[in-house]
């Protein structure tokens, strides 16, 4: 190899984990506008990802209602490659299963085992209702993994019907919980959530921050999702 020659050196990876509430209350404008904005956030993340030189996005998503499921079940795939299948709504709210699932395949030996590595998750979850499984005990191992205790968290309290205290012990904060209203700041909550919050994650830590590492991250998405939620006031109809 002569002094010319360029040594390519591999982007690491950042996951965005979309886990998404599918019980039958959230039929009808709420599922539907879950599905366009997840649909319509695609090319922007991939742009992200095209344009960052330190990371490659992937994305995974788990949908839960009476059990969990991956849509994703092979691993996360990578921006330019996924293609969103509109999920439809029924059932009950186990989110002890997606705890359980999510707790499962955040592992080295399961969805993060990227050869070059990989930055801390993003982790997505959106719910309209209260959980009727016994989340607790499987959120009290998910906290255990290592993957989920630096990983960027994020969740949607979708009407008056979302626990929002079991969302904010997800995120660890009540800055990190969104509470929307209707189908229009629902969308724009999704797409502007995911793509921001996708970007921070998958950039090195900031010099100079006053926090450092993952913690830094996660303050700079609470503070953006505060801009966006002050700019999405003139939509703030109440339809749940």
């Amino acid at each position: 190899m002569s002094l010319n020659d360029k040594v390519e050196i591999p982007r690491r990876t950042m996951v965005l984990f979309f886990v998404i509430d599918a019980s039958g209350s959230m039929g009808g404008a709420k599922i539907g506008a879950v599905n366009t904005a997840i649909e319509e956030a695609i090319p922007a993340i991939k742009e992200v990802s095209d344009e960052n030189a330190d990371a490659q996005i992937k994305i995974a998503a788990l949908e839960f209602s009476s059990g969990a499921r991956w849509l994703t079940a092979q691993g996360p795939v990578e921006a330019d490659q996924f293609r969103w299948n509109y999920i439809d709504a029924g059932g009950v709210t186990d989110l002890g299963a997606a705890y359980k699932a999510l707790n499962e395949k955040l592992s080295q030996k399961a969805f993060m085992r990227e050869a070059s590595g990989s930055y801390a998750p993003v982790i997505f979850l959106m719910s309209d209702g209260e959980p009727t499984d016994k989340w607790q005990n499987e959120f009290e191992l998910l906290k255990q993994n290592n993957w989920f205790k630096p990983a960027v968290k994020v969740a949607l309290a979708i009407g008056d019907e979302a626990n929002k205290e079991v969302l904010r012990e997800f995120t660890g904060t009540m800055e990190s919980v969104l509470e929307v209203h209707n189908a229009a700041i629902l969308k724009k909550m999704i797409k502007f959530v995911s793509v921001r919050s996708t970007q921070i994650a998958s950039k090195p830590p900031k010099v100079g921050a006053t926090n450092t590492g993952d913690g830094q991250k996660q303050e700079d998405v609470n503070a953006a999702m505060r801009e966006a939620l002050e700019e999405a006031d003139s939509d703030s109809q109440r339809d749940w």
